[in-house]
């Protein structure tokens, strides 16, 4: 079966050769190397030679300790999000993967209808929610929890549950496709042989769905990193992201050197990351088929 899924197919059922399959591919590839790889090197070309060939921008971001505080922050916001949206996202996919019917039908529209709007939108409606006269503000006040409006908006709490809010549908995806893999005949012979619910469900459940948790937990994780729009809008300068930085040095300092410098750290951090992932998963089970 693993044999057969590594190959294309004729319409009439006989499997194409090595160099056909490579042929048909080869679009693909040539589009991923024009509109990915190729301006990516081009970047990382930027930070070493120019004004002359020197890694000089590199020790830019080494050195200066508000460099490296912007990188750990950004790893630390893109932390918390993923371990937020773990604890928000998986009960949902666990529902989802048990719901039947019309039911299923409206949870599953839930999750995934804010994908289709723009993240702007998303982030333009929790800067009204946050601001000091917004809703949340405001029903603090009138439950009487406070007296003076809290400033939500502009912090970094704003921008951890905003993000959670964009990204939780790539948690949630991963982990439906994964607990839907598990058949239901696991639960069943748990609770013949004498298994509670909750033993069932630490023992046979949770250890199959990890592969949708951890690869939900990559897709969060390395998108957060770079996330641009939200926390543009909803942070302060004091509390600035990477993605900030850079957009910084290339609209207002335009130092291209120095944020290709960024960008080349941030992308050596994101493939080690990756490459660790793919050591622990298979390709598919990152897809969230725990089969």
């Amino acid at each position: 079966m693993r044999e057969e899924r590594s190959h294309f197919w004729h319409s009439d059922g006989r499997r194409l050769s090595g160099l056909s399959t490579l042929l048909l591919l080869l679009p693909f590839f040539a589009i991923i190397a024009f509109v990915f790889v190729y301006p990516i090197l081009q970047l990382l070309a930027i930070s070493i030679l120019e004004p002359h060939p020197t890694l000089d921008n590199y020790a830019r971001v080494v050195d200066n300790p508000v460099h490296m505080r912007v990188l750990m922050r950004t790893v630390w916001t893109a932390t918390l999000v993923t371990a937020l949206s773990v604890i928000l996202g998986f009960p949902v996919a666990y529902y989802m993967s048990r719901a039947k019917g019309t039911v299923a039908a409206l949870v599953a529209v839930c999750v995934i209808l804010p994908l289709w709007s723009s993240v702007l939108v998303r982030t333009a409606a929790w800067s009204f929610l946050f601001q000091r006269n917004g809703l949340i503000n405001s029903a603090f006040m009138s439950l009487g929890l406070t007296s003076q409006p809290f400033k939500l908006l502009y912090t970094q709490s704003a921008v951890v549950i905003a993000m959670t809010h964009v990204l939780l549908p790539f948690m949630i995806l991963p982990i439906y496709g994964a607990l839907r893999s598990i058949p239901s005949d696991y639960g069943r012979a748990a609770a013949v042989l004498g298994a509670t619910r909750l033993r069932t469900f630490l023992e046979v459940i949770l250890p199959l769905s990890l592969p949708g948790v951890v690869s939900g937990s990559l897709l969060v994780f390395l998108t957060a990193l770079g996330f641009f729009i939200t926390p543009a809008l909803l942070g302060s300068p004091q509390e600035m992201m990477i993605s900030t930085l850079v957009s910084k040095q290339i609209r207002e300092i335009l130092d291209w050197p120095f944020a290709a410098a960024l960008v080349g750290v941030l992308t050596v951090f994101v493939t080690l990351l990756a490459v660790i992932f793919s050591k622990m998963l298979r390709f598919d089970r990152l897809m969230g088929n725990a089969s």
